[in-house]
């Protein structure tokens, strides 16, 4: 079952990497190899490597300009001599140079006319060291110009030439290339028309971090039924993921060094005829690295001016002009919408929220800004207020259509502005929590020590503290209470000196609910209990049957709760409500319950005979 399944993922696998209607070689594998057999090389690189680095040494330190040196693979020593040397070269002088080590090291263009001088200073070098090496000094256009003569053998050995030194990473990026090409051809056999690379290594500007671009050109006239977008996306699917595969073969760790794009060559003909800048600075500067007839007619054509765009093209393109421009100032328009105006707006109505105040809308800001931190809290000065003005105003131009474009130095000017108000909110900011941390430490001092005032019944803070410790030790309150006191009253005294902590204050927030919560159930129950002293049962007749009412002694008043009304009885009876009762619970507060004879006469008259029960 196991081997059923093994097959069904490879069948599943198979058929991601086919595409309908092409003919696709199943000849990949990732252990088929891409890379010359290198035994020969590292038995060449072992035996002479320290005669090699010497040999690095020297170039390097003379020729400092010197891009990269390869060592050239042993299997491509035979077509660099004949290419150097000639096909006709005599058997035994052939042995002879085959046997050697052969070295390309590669020059900027701009040394191509010290090539012979380089050259016969290398090997008056080689000879004195009696090292067996070859060399060939090449520029860069040297080894571009192989790709242009259809050499790809010559431009695929010095790809895979073993790097003695790659100053420009030039040998690191073609190595890639030349891997991942391999791997693209094993895959797509016929279909591949072109593989040419291009982009600032080509044209001699790349510095080692360069990428190389990469465009493969796919012949597609053979699928007529599958639609173009879904053809190319297949295909990039294949290719590009053998991108990741080619760095691993040339053991190549960092980032992406190529930079694949993949055309149909019915979309690159159509973008030839067109006349697309791209694509012309792609024929114009690519480098074939495989080519099968196509790309260098194109190239040739187009230095000969035969590539010519048609009159639709030029006004394609021509508009395109038109169209950046509209889109530039729309641009600015969008900065000045999106991003300064809302950059303001959003920070102001944060201060307002922190200030304990709702978010005015963005019509209502800049009246609140002026009205409340410049006008009331002088918190800010009114230029700040004249920033905000104009970035408003603006909008509301824009918004109602009466400003159609801006330009480039009033939004320069503006972001100056916005930067200059946003630093200056955020010192106001600093402001309203200084503001905020001294508005908290004041309520909550107040609020703890006018709750110590009424449970103590002291006045002073020190006789209030001293009362306290003594509620403290009597266990009505907890230990930590005391500390919590301190800590106020260190808080406070820090804010009036300028001393601000916000922790700290936050802390003493945070533990004097504690206390807050404890001194107000201590009053409580302290009230309840003088409540119900005053609180009293009275059993009375009326008629023959028995009755029962309630009396509350408060504030030398007596409230009688009877068959669901209140009545209040001083020397007289007269009705009464919970209001009124609830008024004179908060005037008994700390007193002794107390009621005059008066009272108690009223009540017999109201009642008759009563019995207080308790």
């Amino acid at each position: 079952m196991a081997e059923s399944a093994g097959k069904d993922s490879k069948s599943s696998e198979r058929h991601e990497r086919d595409i309908p209607e092409m003919n696709l070689t199943n000849n990949y594998s990732p252990k088929k190899p891409i890379l010359p057999d290198q035994s020969e090389m590292q038995k060449s690189m072992d035996k002479t490597k320290k005669e090699l680095n010497k040999l690095k040494g020297f170039i390097t330190k003379k020729y400092p300009f010197v891009k990269a040196i390869g060592l050239l693979p042993p299997q491509a020593n035979k077509v660099f001599i004949e290419e150097e040397v000639g096909e006709n070269i005599p058997k035994e002088e052939f042995e002879k140079l085959n046997k050697k080590v052969h070295l390309c090291v590669i020059i900027p263009e701009d040394k191509f006319k010290e090539i012979n001088k380089i050259k016969t200073e290398i090997v008056k070098q080689i000879e004195g060291d009696k090292q067996d090496v070859w060399i060939y000094v090449k520029t860069e256009q040297d080894l571009w110009e192989y790709g242009m003569d259809s050499k790809f053998e010559l431009l695929s050995a010095v790809a895979m030439s073993y790097p003695l030194h790659d100053k420009s990473g030039i040998l690191k990026s073609l190595r890639v290339a030349e891997i991942h090409k391999s791997l693209v051809l094993q895959k797509f056999e016929r279909y591949v028309v072109s593989y040419v690379v291009g982009g600032s290594i080509i044209t001699g500007s790349a510095v080692k971090t360069s990428d190389l671009d990469c465009f493969i050109i796919i012949n597609d006239t053979d699928v007529k039924r599958m639609p173009r977008l879904e053809l190319k996306e297949r295909l990039r699917g294949i290719i590009y993921q053998y991108i990741a595969e080619a760095h691993a073969l040339a053991g190549v760790k960092e980032g992406n060094l190529i930079h694949v794009q993949v055309y149909l060559l019915t979309d690159f003909w159509e973008s030839v005829k067109d006349a697309n800048p791209v694509i012309f600075t792609f024929i114009r500067d690519g480098v074939p690295l495989y080519d099968r007839g196509t790309f260098m007619p194109w190239k040739a054509l187009l230095k000969m001016g035969k590539l010519k765009p048609s009159p639709e093209a030029i006004d394609m393109f021509m508009s395109m002009g038109d169209k950046t421009t509209k889109r530039a100032k729309m641009a600015l328009m969008d900065i000045l919408v999106q991003d300064i105006y809302w950059g303001v707006i959003t920070p102001s109505q944060a201060l307002f929220m922190l200030h304990g105040l709702p978010p005015p809308t963005p019509k209502q800001i800049l009246k609140d800004m002026r009205r409340i931190f410049v006008e009331k809290e002088k918190m800010l000065e009114p230029r700040y207020a004249a920033i905000l003005e104009n970035i408003v105003g603006k909008y509301k131009e824009f918004e109602h259509e009466k400003l159609k474009e801006i330009k480039g130095a009033e939004i320069d000017k503006m972001i100056k502005d916005s930067e200059d108000y946003l630093k200056r909110l955020k010192e106001l900011r600093e402001q309203i929590e200084k503001k905020a941390q001294g508005q908290t430490i004041e309520e909550v001092y107040n609020e703890v020590f006018d709750l110590l005032k009424a449970v103590t019944k002291k006045k002073t803070n020190a006789a209030i503290i001293e009362e306290f410790e003594s509620m403290i030790k009597s266990g009505k309150f907890a230990p930590q209470s005391r500390k919590i006191i301190d800590n106020i009253l260190s808080a406070r005294a820090d804010f009036k000196k300028g001393k601000t902590d916000l922790h700290k204050i936050d802390n003493v927030r945070r533990d004097s609910a504690d206390l807050i919560s404890s001194l107000v159930e201590f009053s409580q129950r302290k009230d309840l209990s003088d409540f119900e002293k005053g609180r009293m049962i009275v059993k009375y007749k009326q008629g023959e049957a028995e009755k029962a009412a309630e009396i509350l002694v408060l504030d030398g008043k007596i409230f009688l709760f009877k068959d669901g009304g209140i009545n209040k009885i001083t020397n007289k009876v007269e009705n009464s409500d919970m209001e009124e009762v609830s008024k004179a619970m908060e005037a008994q507060k700390g007193k002794k319950a107390n009621v005059g004879a008066d009272a108690f006469a009223a009540l017999k008259k109201e009642l008759g005979e009563f019995e207080i029960v308790f």
